[in-house]
């Protein structure tokens, strides 16, 4: 009976793990589908971006599909900055680590929208691919 009580808490974390995980595929599934009409996309834990010609969309995932989307053009752009830790760094050279998001002004309006990022190297590389698609505008 020892044995069962010391395997138990394991058994406890097993179905945790599982139960995380499952949630987790079906967060992917519902961004897989949504991916699919955009040019370029992409998912992490924190949002998902996606691109259709001139027009931006980014979410929060949640496993019943993505909450709080938001769709803006790259016309409607000011500016588009890096921020790591809330602090504007390079795009060249960026920190490795810290809260990271893409931040974007826009003309008609003085709110800025941030989109976040779990990995610095990723939003540098979207950051500049964006730039790039924004200046051919």
């Amino acid at each position: 009976m020892e044995r069962g009580l010391l395997w138990l808490p394991l058994l406890a974390v097993f179905v945790w793990l599982a139960r995380a995980g499952w949630n987790e595929y079906q967060k992917v599934e519902k961004y897989r589908v949504w991916a699919e009409k955009f040019d370029n996309a992409k998912y992490d834990i924190y949002a998902v971006l996606g691109k259709k010609g001139q027009e931006l969309t980014w979410g929060k995932p949640t496993r019943k599909g993505l909450i709080e989307i938001i769709t803006f053009s790259l016309t409607e752009v000011e500016k588009i900055t890096l921020l790591v830790g809330d602090r504007p760094v390079d795009w060249d050279n960026p920190p490795s680590k810290g809260k990271t998001m893409l931040e974007f002004s826009l003309k008609e309006q003085e709110k800025k929208l941030k989109v976040p990022f779990t990995d610095v190297a990723l939003a540098a590389k979207w950051g500049k691919y964006l730039q790039q698609e924004w200046q051919k505008l």
